[in-house]
């Protein structure tokens, strides 16, 4: 059973993509939770 490049070929940019998103939106994010949090307290 071999298993076919190509998939990997597709996936890899999007995969770089999904991660370079979380990455450069994960830290508003948290500091909008953060905020959402002290807010209620």
């Amino acid at each position: 059973m071999d298993f076919d490049y190509r998939l990997l070929i597709v996936l890899a940019p999007l995969a770089a993509a999904a991660g370079w998103a979380v990455f450069n939106i994960l830290p508003a994010a948290l500091k909008q939770i953060r905020e959402l949090l002290r807010d209620k307290n």
